[in-house]
């Protein structure tokens, strides 16, 4: 009975997700039902001993991450860098190569930091322009903006800024950096295995004689981009650069800075517990942290004027932006905390210790979790917090590094998340104007690719030892 409350409270918190309900209501109104039914008398108990414990510890140590990303994105856009970077990016590779340059160019945005969700929104009319111009089905661009922002430079290739590359760094010591072999494996085959797959189904729509509006009614068509003056690619892409630069720099240099752990006294009038902190759970926050803070002072010191005029309001929605992405994630890890402590929880993590290989089980487990929650962040949030003891214990019985333990962990957390009931799927169809119907086959298909990826990077660590 208990491990069927639990079940219960995943596919509820799922279904409400689907229908489009905040996760910020809900999480918790799931997780308490659940201990309702288990123990009505820890209700209050675990509300605010561990469900707003769990979720505010979250938002101390990310939220920063995520307001800092959405305001550079945001600044990236207002400054039509976002634009000069598509633009040249379809000049070299070819607009006749319309899914290719579209994959190149959401890869480029995702990995110089840009939210994945600005993302979406940047490079949809440039991929609705491409595909019109060369006749492509429109359906096929939720696939095509997946594979370039959801996947590989999401979580797969070492250094990337993404939330998802972070949260294992303050679980397992690591940074974001870690296992760059077998990340750079995984990348480099779903970028292949995707590219192949969608080309395939272009293929297939030509030779049906399929267009671009096939047979639906095309809905939310932007204007065709009709050019204009554009900053100078070179100009525009540095703050990517100083981004992925400053990362990898700051990522090495604060260990030295700080060494393995820091204090200092909150206050001078008297006796206050000094506060304490492990550097390496949280030199690779700060790495990225202090990286996008020098990518946008790097775009307003290259685009003040142009920036200035749009900051006040674009800057409000970015910050709605992050509020909104950062409460929900956190409201998934507290909802994880408490159903983490329920008895029926025992089942779950026996059935998952049951599978043999520590890295496999360690990819199941969130991989099964972020499809559960709708959320690559917050499934994995919910997998380290509950198992990451158990996780660290097998990884030093089996001799395999922490940094393997991150790379599987974040590359799993995207696999399964881009179920039908996920934010970033259901904000990508909303955007293009497509259904679930029209377009989700072809995400579902990169979702495969990307959880298959997971898999063959365990096969090349144990073949080679690569990490």
């Amino acid at each position: 009975m208990s491990f069927v409350i639990v079940l219960a409270a995943l596919l509820f918190l799922m279904y409400v997700a689907y229908r489009g309900h905040s996760v910020i209501l809900f999480a918790p109104v799931a997780a308490l039902g659940a201990v309702l039914l288990t123990d009505p008398s820890l209700v209050a108990p675990m509300f605010t001993g561990l469900f707003m414990d769990k979720m505010v510890g979250f938002l101390k140590l990310y939220f920063p991450v995520f307001l800092l990303g959405a305001v550079f994105g945001k600044v990236i856009e207002i400054s039509g860098f976002s634009k000069s970077i598509v633009a040249a990016t379809i000049k070299v590779v070819g607009a006749q190569r319309a899914i290719l340059s579209i994959v190149l160019v959401c890869a480029l945005l995702t990995y110089g930091g840009v939210s994945l969700f600005v993302v979406v929104f940047a490079v949809y009319p440039f991929a609705a322009e491409l595909f019109r111009q060369a006749d492509i089905p429109k359906r096929l661009i939720p696939g095509t903006i997946a594979l370039g922002a959801f996947t590989f430079t999401m979580d797969a290739l070492p250094g990337t800024p993404q939330i998802q590359n972070i949260i294992p760094s303050s679980f397992f010591g690591t940074d974001a950096w870690a296992a760059p072999w077998l990340g750079l494996i995984g990348g480099v085959f779903i970028l292949a295995l995707g590219l192949a797959y969608l080309d395939w189904r272009r293929r297939v729509a030509l030779a049906r004689g399929e267009g671009y509006a096939g047979d639906s009614e095309l809905r939310n068509e932007p204007a065709p981009f009709a050019g204009g003056k554009l900053a100078n690619p070179l100009l525009a892409i540095a703050p990517l650069v100083v981004v992925g630069v400053a990362n990898k720099w700051l990522t090495v240099s604060i260990p030295d800075w700080y060494g393995a752990s820091h204090s200092f006294t909150p206050a001078v009038i008297g006796t206050p517990a000094p506060v304490v902190q492990e550097i390496p759970r949280i030199a690779a926050i700060w790495a990225v942290e202090g990286a996008l803070l020098l990518g946008i002072a790097c775009v307003l010191l290259f685009a003040w004027r142009t920036v200035s005029r749009g900051f006040v309001q674009g800057s409000q929605s970015a910050i709605g932006g992050a509020l909104l992405a950062g409460m929900n994630t956190a409201s998934e890890y507290g909802f994880g905390a408490v159903i983490a402590a329920l008895p029926g929880f025992l089942v779950v993590a026996n059935a998952l210790a049951a599978i043999p290989d520590p890295l496999i089980n360690e990819a199941i487990t969130v991989t099964a979790l972020a499809g559960i929650t709708g959320s690559a962040s917050g499934g994995m949030g919910i997998a380290l917090a509950a198992m990451s003891e158990t996780f660290i214990a097998n990884a030093q019985a089996a001799g395999i590094p922490l940094d393997v333990f991150h790379r599987v962990a974040a590359m799993a957390s995207g696999g399964m998340d881009t179920l039908p009931h996920n934010g970033a799927v259901i904000t990508l169809l909303a955007v293009t104007g497509l259904t679930h119907r029209q377009a989700y086959k072809d995400i579902f298909a990169i979702t495969l690719v990307k959880t298959l990826a997971v898999f063959v990077v365990i096969g090349a660590y144990y073949a080679t030892g690569l990490v």
